[in-house]
């Protein structure tokens, strides 16, 4: 084999390793972006309740993987004022969690001060 000939088949099979290896690195997990416009009486106290409760979810239900409450920088909608991250395992888990055990008792804590709120799921 000449040594041409050997330079183009390892650059082929490095582009072909690094294009596998880069298909397998594609993340499957759902993000899901809960922008929230709290009720006008929401006391700080009820907030904090829902936030520590959406932090909990990940031990409540499998299909979360981390939740994220803090942002570092916002730009939301006018009246809205926070934002909940949670990264869901799939696209499954994300739809298994509406209506579950762990929803319900997040929500317990959530949707009597949430005057609204709007969501984004996003994926690869």
């Amino acid at each position: 084999m000449s040594k041409r000939l050997f330079l183009g088949a390892c650059a082929a099979a490095l582009m072909l390793a690094n294009s596998l290896f880069a298909a397998d690195a594609t993340p499957k997990t759902v993000i899901h972006v809960i922008s929230i416009k709290w009720k006008a009486d929401a006391t700080p106290a009820q907030i904090d309740k829902a936030i520590k409760g959406a932090e909990a979810l990940p031990s409540e239900y499998r299909g979360i993987v981390r939740v994220w409450t803090k942002p570092v920088k916002k730009q939301l909608p006018e009246g809205y004022n926070h934002v909940i991250v949670m990264e869901f395992a799939s696209e499954d888990a994300l739809k298994d969690y509406a209506g579950s055990a762990a929803q319900k008792k997040w929500y317990e804590a959530y949707m009597s001060i949430r005057e609204e709120s709007r969501t984004s799921d996003i994926t690869n």
